[in-house]
C-alpha cells in the first residue's frame, strides 16, 4: 500500500493517481474483451427465450424419479467410486517422480525440469473425456479405460501441487542429512517426505473427491461406471431413470466432498 503522491499532507489514499488509472484501464480492457468474445460467439437469443419452456418440459418428463430403477444403479455407482479410488492411487504413484523433477530445488538439471513441466502441462490440458476416448480406443470399453483416464488426467494436478510444496520445504533439514553422509534417497525419505506429508494427504483426498465426478463423466464415452448407465438412459429417453441417476450422483458427490473436507481438516 502506498500513499498518493498528489494528496495533501496528512491525507492518505491506497493508490496514487497513476495506479488508479492503470487499474481502471485494465478493467476496461477486460470488459472490452468480454464483450468482443460474446459478440464473436454469435449467441442465438431465440434459444434463450424458449429455454424456460424447454426446461419445464424436461423436468415434467423426469419427475417423479424411477425409484424401482435405483437398485439397478448400485453396482455401477460402486464401480464409479472404485474407478476414482484406483485412478487416484495410480496417479499418485505416477505423479510423485514428476513432482520431484518439476520442483526447482530437487530436479537434477534443466532438462528434467523441462520434462516435468511438459508432463504437468500435457496432463492438465487434456480433458478426462479425451483421455477416456483414447483409452477406450486402445483397451476397449470398461473400467480399465476409466481408471487410466482418471489417472492420466490427475497426474498434472497432483504433480503441480506437490512440486510447489517441495519448493517450500525447509532446506536446512535436507542439507543436514547430506552433511552427515546421507544419500539422495535418505534426503527424500527423511528430509522431504516428512515436510510434505500433510500436503500429500490433503491433495490426495481432494483429488479423489474430484475424480468421483471425473469417473462419472468418462462413462459417457464407455469408460465404465455410472456414466454408462446415464448415457444409456438419455439415449433411451428414460428421463425418470435419468433423474434417479442424477440424484444418486448428487448423494455420492456430497458424501465425497464431506469426507474430503474432514480429512483435509485433520491433516492440517
Amino acid at each position: 500500500m502506498t500513499a498518493a503522491d498528489d494528496t495533501a499532507p496528512g491525507e492518505w489514499e491506497r493508490f496514487d493517481t497513476k495506479r488508479r488509472l492503470l487499474r481502471f484501464g485494465l478493467v476496461l480492457v477486460v470488459l472490452g474483451a468480454t464483450v468482443a468474445s460474446w459478440r464473436a460467439l454469435d449467441v442465438r437469443y431465440v434459444y434463450i427465450e424458449t429455454a424456460p419452456e424447454n426446461i419445464a418440459d424436461l423436468f415434467g418428463r423426469m419427475y417423479p424419479p424411477d425409484a424401482a430403477y435405483a437398485g439397478e444403479i448400485v453396482d455401477p455407482m460402486i464401480q464409479t467410486i472404485n474407478i476414482a479410488v484406483i485412478g487416484t492411487v495410480l496417479a499418485l504413484l505416477l505423479a510423485a517422480p514428476v513432482a520431484y523433477i518439476s520442483a526447482r530445488n530437487t530436479t537434477p538439471n534443466r532438462a528434467t525440469h523441462a520434462l516435468g513441466t511438459v508432463i504437468v502441462a500435457g496432463s492438465r490440458s487434456i480433458h478426462s473425456l479425451i483421455w477416456g476416448l483414447v483409452f477406450v480406443i486402445v483397451f476397449g470399453t470398461g473400467v480399465l479405460a476409466g481408471i487410466l483416464a482418471v489417472a492420466f488426467r490427475s497426474i498434472g494436478f497432483i504433480a503441480k501441487l506437490l512440486s510447489e510444496e517441495i519448493e517450500e520445504i525447509d532446506a536446512a533439514a535436507t542439507e543436514a542429512i547430506r552433511a552427515t553422509g546421507g544419500s539422495e534417497l535418505d534426503v527424500l525419505i527423511y528430509g522431504i517426505l516428512p515436510q510434505i506429508k500433510p500436503a500429500l494427504a490433503g491433495i490426495s483426498v481432494y483429488r479423489w473427491d474430484i475424480n468421483v465426478r471425473e469417473a462419472t463423466i468418462t462413462g459417457f464415452v464407455g469408460a465404465g461406471g455410472i456414466g454408462v448407465e446415464l448415457q444409456n438412459s438419455i439415449g433411451a429417453f428414460r428421463w425418470d431413470a435419468v433423474l434417479t441417476i442424477l440424484i444418486a450422483i448428487l448423494i455420492v458427490v456430497v458424501a465425497s466432498e464431506s469426507i474430503s473436507a474432514y480429512v483435509r481438516r485433520k491433516v492440517r
